[in-house]
């Protein structure tokens, strides 16, 4: 179907629309792909942290000011970016995002102390926050809804095999080489990704209306934002995402500083947390799909699944208190799980609401409340970790899914696509 994506699209009945094509699906992979490439070589940092805060006397405050430096970059940087894959589209501004962070990773290794890392992490940041945005609007615009939380649950899974591939591999090339060494090898595997992305997504030849000019007339971000839906979707970001980057960045020094571990330990059980944790994402998409196929709506299967996923993320609230590692790591696998099954269908609820030629401005604006959120709660987890313990931080991280599940059913409200017709004729009268 052809439509224009400023209609509003009807909420689909079980089956009323086509499947998506084989072409669409590895164009799904591709994205999956490339989110691991993207968190491999965002995690480098979080894996060498305990031996970069050695060999530079960095205190856990300091560290969390690099990680800050990040963070801005990606909150700066999210909704230019999301205006920018919108005017371009994803075929062309993927691949230069990818190269640019690339880029950048390899000159970490040569940082000297806070400050330079503290630019080099910023400038990284505005480069990966645009990785998100194309993916969801390339998605959106390629996949009917009963298929969409399952395709978006696929690709969202990059960032969770990303995290479980990133401890092994950079611990391995930082036991050998040091820990400058691992920002490089990581940071060339994009490279190999750009050719078959541009092969295979080709717009013109998939379903839907991913790849429209993006210059076709839309909503402004100012109608966007008087819209009740943009700040629910916006709320609903800032208090799960935000707790799913405390896990990337924080989990390695809590297992080697709090939990007694050795690097290769650590490594281990950290991949095994992801690992169990990332089947959230495939599980819930594939439940909310399979619910819509049932005979659910769209708005019940949403809700119940973030509902169910929030409440597993709970379970991060008794991790500092349990005496055995091994309860501690299921906790906090059980705590992964929850998130990501919260994940993959906050961004589907986004494809819901949002028409596609608004959806990578959309994604930008709720990744500007999460990076707002991720920056304070970064320097306050620094600061409490090295004044008192881990104990409060985790509390938080347990209590701030259950606000992210109040966002969606008070703010939010009933889950349907927004008519944003009247706001583009009153722009374009005036």
């Amino acid at each position: 179907m052809n439509q224009s994506s400023n209609e509003p699209r009807a909420i689909e009945a079980p089956g009323s629309e086509p499947p998506a094509s084989f072409r669409a699906w590895a164009i799904a992979v591709m994205l999956l792909v490339s989110m691991s490439l993207n968190f491999i070589a965002r995690l480098v940092l979080a894996n060498v942290a305990p031996s970069l805060e050695a060999d530079l006397h960095l205190s856990n405050t300091q560290y969390a000011y690099i990680v800050f430096g990040f963070l801005l970059g990606m909150t700066i940087g999210q909704l230019p970016a999301g205006m920018f894959i919108d005017w371009l589209g994803a075929r062309l501004s993927l691949p230069g995002l990818l190269t640019g962070w690339s880029a950048v990773n390899v000159l970490h290794a040569l940082g000297r102390g806070v400050a330079s890392l503290c630019g080099l992490r910023f400038i990284m940041g505005l480069f990966e926050c645009g990785n998100y945005s194309a993916a969801m609007k390339v998605i959106g615009g390629i996949f009917p809804a009963r298929q969409r939380a399952l395709a978006l649950a696929i690709m969202d899974s990059g960032s969770l095999l990303g995290s479980i591939v990133a401890p092994p591999l950079v611990v391995f090339i930082l036991i050998r080489y040091g820990w400058r060494a691992a920002f490089l090898i990581p940071s060339l595997l994009g490279l190999f990704w750009i050719y078959p992305w541009l092969k295979i997504y080709q717009p013109t030849q998939t379903t839907g209306t991913a790849g429209k000019a993006s210059g076709q007339a839309g909503p402004t971000v100012r109608s966007m934002l008087r819209r009740r839906q943009t700040w629910g979707v916006i709320l609903m970001r800032t208090f799960s995402g935000s707790i799913t980057q405390f896990y990337w960045y924080w989990l390695p020094l809590y297992l080697v500083r709090g939990r007694g571990m050795s690097l290769a330990t650590m490594a281990g059980l950290s991949s095994f947390a992801f690992l169990l944790g990332g089947a959230g994402n495939l599980v819930g998409g594939y439940l909310s799909g399979l619910m819509i196929r049932r005979g659910f709506s769209i708005d019940a299967s949403r809700k119940a699944v973030f509902t169910a996923g929030g409440l597993f993320a709970a379970a991060a609230v008794l991790v500092p208190w349990v005496p055995g590692i091994r309860i501690a790591i299921s906790l906090v696998a059980l705590a992964i799980f929850g998130l990501n099954f919260t994940s993959c269908n906050l961004i589907a609820v986004v494809t819901d609401i949002f028409p596609e030629t608004t959806l990578a401005r959309v994604t930008g604006l709720t990744g500007v409340g999460e990076g707002v959120m991720n920056m304070a709660l970064t320097l306050a987890t620094g600061i409490v970790v090295d004044r008192y313990s881990f104990a409060p931080v985790f509390a938080g991280a347990g209590v701030m899914p259950l606000l992210s599940i109040m966002a969606m059913f008070f703010v939010v409200g009933r889950i349907r696509p927004i008519d944003f017709r009247s706001d583009v004729t009153r722009v374009a009268t005036n």
